[in-house]
C-alpha cells in the first residue's frame, strides 16, 4: 500500500461517493478508479461494493478504515517532526566542552542560539579534554569543543581561537604586582599542575622540555579548580589556559600574562569524519563558529575574550 492509495481509499471511504472524492483529492474520475483498483489488486480483493446508485463499504473496506485512518495520522505526525527538525522548530542537540570553556564562552553563545532557535534544546557535558574526544568519537554526541587533537586522531577540528596559557600566583605573592611572568621565574616556586593524562598537564610538559624546563611539582590534582583554591591558599604557583583566567580569579587566585616562551595551542570545534550532522547540531555549529572572536582559520592569532 502506498500513501496515496490510503489517501484515495479513506476519501472514497468517508464520502461513498467517487465524484466527491474526486473533487477533495483533486483527481479525475479515471485516476481515482485506477488509484482503488491497484490498491485492491495489492490486497487481493475489493474494499468497495459499487452500482449505479451507491458505494458502500465490503467487509475488508471496513475492517481497512480504521487502519487506514490511523497509519495515515502517523504517516503525517512523522512528516509534521521531520519537517519541524528540518526548519529547526523542533529537536535537540548534544555537545561535550571542556569545563573551562563551558564555564566561560559557552553561556553567552547558548543564549544568542536560544534566541534564534528557542525550541532546539541543547544538552551540555562539561567533561575533560580527552572525554570530549571520546565522546565525539562514539557519537555519544555530535559536536565537541577541545584542544587540537593530535594529527592522528579520527577527528575533524575547525579551529575557533588560539588558548595561551597564563601564570597563576597568590593574590599576596610579590609576583602578583609583577605585569608578565617568565617561566623560569613562575617555575623557581613550588608548582601545582593537574594529574596525568590531563590534556593541559601533557601540552605543558611537552612544551617546557623543548626549553630544556621542567615544573618541579609540589602538589596536583584531578579538577583546575582545587588547583586554583591552592594557589590562593599560598601553596604555589600554576599555570592554565586563559579561558580559566574568570574562575581562577574567582577562587582567589591572580592571573598574569606568561612568556618566554609563550605556550598557546588551538582550542575549536569537534566532529566525527564521514557523520552527517543533524540540522539542530549544524545550527549550533554555525553559532560557535560565527562568535566575533571566533576565526574561520588561525591567521590573526585572534584570542577569546578575557584572554592574555
Amino acid at each position: 500500500m502506498t500513501v496515496k492509495q490510503l489517501r484515495a481509499f479513506l476519501a472514497v471511504a468517508q464520502t461513498l461517493s467517487f465524484a466527491q472524492a474526486c473533487e477533495r483529492l483533486h483527481l479525475s474520475q479515471s485516476a481515482l478508479s485506477l488509484t482503488i483498483k491497484a490498491l485492491e489488486d495489492s490486497l487481493g480483493g475489493r474494499l468497495f461494493s459499487r452500482t449505479t446508485r451507491s458505494v458502500t463499504l465490503t467487509p475488508e473496506g471496513e475492517t481497512l478504515l480504521p487502519l487506514a485512518r490511523r497509519l495515515l495520522a502517523d504517516w503525517d505526525n512523522a512528516e509534521d517532526e521531520l519537517r519541524q527538525r528540518f526548519t529547526l522548530q523542533r529537536g535537540r542537540v548534544a555537545l561535550a566542552a571542556m569545563p573551562s570553556f563551558a564555564g566561560s564562552l559557552l553561556p553567552p553563545l547558548l543564549r544568542t542560539f536560544r534566541e534564534r532557535y528557542p525550541s532546539i534544546g541543547v544538552t551540555v557535558h562539561d567533561v575533560i579534554n580527552e572525554q570530549v574526544m571520546d565522546m565525539v568519537r562514539d557519537r555519544q554526541v555530535e559536536l565537541g569543543i577541545a584542544f587540537e587533537p593530535e594529527a592522528s586522531a579520527p577527528l575533524e577540528f575547525a579551529p575557533l581561537y588560539l588558548d595561551r596559557f597564563v601564570a597563576v600566583v597568590p593574590a599576596d605573592s610579590p609576583l602578583a604586582a609583577r605585569g608578565q611572568l617568565g617561566w623560569s621565574e613562575l617555575l623557581a616556586e613550588p608548582f601545582i599542575t593537574l594529574q596525568r593524562p590531563s590534556a593541559v598537564r601533557l601540552m605543558l610538559e611537552e612544551h617546557l622540555a623543548r626549553w630544556g624546563l621542567k615544573p618541579a611539582v609540589a602538589f596536583e590534582s584531578h579538577q583546575l579548580a582545587t588547583v586554583g583554591r591552592m594557589v590562593a591558599s599560598g601553596l604555589g604557583v600554576s599555570a592554565v589556559p586563559a579561558l580559566c583566567r574568570e574562575p581562577m580569579q574567582e577562587l582567589g587566585a591572580r592571573c598574569l600574562a606568561l612568556g618566554d616562551p609563550v605556550i598557546e595551542r588551538p582550542v575549536g570545534l569537534i566532529t566525527k569524519p564521514g557523520h552527517q550532522l543533524s540540522s539542530a547540531a549544524q545550527a549550533l555549529a554555525d553559532t560557535l563558529l560565527g562568535a566575533d572572536w571566533a576565526l574561520p582559520g588561525l591567521a590573526g592569532q585572534a584570542r577569546p575574550p578575557g584572554g592574555l
